[in-house]
């Protein structure tokens, strides 16, 4: 039995610990309601009366470094909260969908990933976005891939699960998988590819009616010489360095030019220019040969518009009459302004606004049906 000291003893510790917090918060130091949210101020050790009385070394029951305790932010998308994750050969909760730390994609970003959209019970372009996440696992020499009946079956039952069949965005990930030990060899690596579908509640992430901002980024787009971006692979610093200069600038993205200075894409799409009725792109030696890309090329065409493909500088888009960039996530998205000059007339010109509507069309007709069968 603890002698009575022990007990005044903390007793009176407890006392003063709250009559300390309680003039934190009186003078305006600690929001009381910061407190029940992220635990006691940093550097304070809370520990059990049980501990001191048993005379036993302190553990403490909270030590807070940041705000790790915190509350989460909110979702872009609240009902986003519940969603159902296929990681490996299972689905799981969003909160416990995660990946080993000796997995490729955290030792060294070593995977390949695509990204699809859902119209109306259907898959846009699936085929397509199979064909290219595995021509990129080829290019990298994974080992143990999946087939493309088992990453189909994958994704189908990921949203059938959710209940998702429209408005939806999915990330589609295949790592080179876990390794044995940590470390940059794939030899490393043997117990096979690892999936992930992410399916998530996302409408098109650009302005498409009213249009976006551009600047360009000093970061140039990597060269076939050093990482090809043929290869649709996770490794993705080359984009998000450029994507930071966006952010910087308070434009929603930024051009990336090649080595030579020409215009190649920006840090997540590819991109257009109209100048007196034609409809030009760059070459995709330096950036994604991107399927919506492939897809508006095609619409122009039906449209009887003049397309070409070459080299295009920086200033020609400047002077363009019309601008759009084109992306799985952002669809067709006029481009209002570049670098500070306003394109056109600052609106959505009458080509982009073509092949807006004729895109939104075929995505409504097209794509590979999601399974109705329940037990899919």
């Amino acid at each position: 039995m603890p002698n009575i000291s022990s007990w005044l003893h903390c007793v009176i510790c407890v006392v003063i610990l709250v009559f300390h917090f309680k003039l934190l918060c009186s003078n305006g130091n600690l929001d009381q309601n910061h407190l029940m949210a992220c635990g006691p101020p940093i550097g304070i050790r809370i520990h059990t009366s049980q501990q001191v009385l048993n005379g036993q070394k302190s553990i403490p029951l909270g030590y807070v470094r940041g705000s790790s305790n915190c509350a989460q932010p909110a979702l872009p998308v609240s009902t986003n909260e519940k969603l159902l994750v296929w990681v490996g050969d299972q689905i799981m909760p969003r909160e416990s969908a995660k990946v080993s730390v000796f997995d490729s994609i955290v030792q060294g970003g070593d995977g390949v990933w695509e990204g699809l959209r859902v119209y109306n019970g259907k898959i846009f372009k699936l085929e397509e976005h199979l064909d290219r996440l595995f021509d990129s696992a080829k290019a990298l020499s994974f080992s143990n891939v999946p087939t493309r009946e088992q990453v189909k079956e994958a994704i189908f039952k990921t949203l059938i699960r959710n209940e998702m069949f429209s408005d939806v965005h999915v990330r589609l990930t295949l790592t080179r998988g876990k390794k044995v030990t940590s470390g940059m060899s794939p030899a490393f690596n043997q117990y096979g590819c690892t999936l992930i579908v992410l399916a998530e509640w996302k409408p098109p992430v650009y302005d498409n009616a009213k249009g976006i901002i551009l600047v360009t980024a000093t970061t140039r787009r990597n060269s076939p010489n050093n990482l090809d971006s043929k290869i649709h692979h996770n490794n993705l610093l080359n984009n998000i360095l450029a994507k930071i200069e966006g952010n910087n600038a308070d434009a929603d993205d930024a051009i990336m030019l090649d080595k030579d200075g020409y215009v190649s894409e920006t840090n997540a799409t590819n991109i257009f220019l109209v100048k007196k009725g034609c409809v030009a792109t760059p070459f995709s030696d330096y950036c994604l040969p991107g399927v919506t890309r492939a897809t508006v090329m095609d619409l122009a065409v039906k449209e009887n518009l003049v397309l070409v493909e070459r080299r295009i500088s920086l200033s020609e888009f400047h002077t363009a009459d019309e601008v759009f960039t084109t992306g799985t996530m952002g669809e067709l998205s006029p481009v209002l302004k570049i670098d500070g000059r306003t394109i056109g007339e600052g609106t959505v010109g009458p080509v982009t606004r073509t092949l807006q509507n004729a895109y939104t069309q075929l995505c409504l007709e097209s794509g590979v049906p999601i399974p109705t069968n329940p037990h899919a």
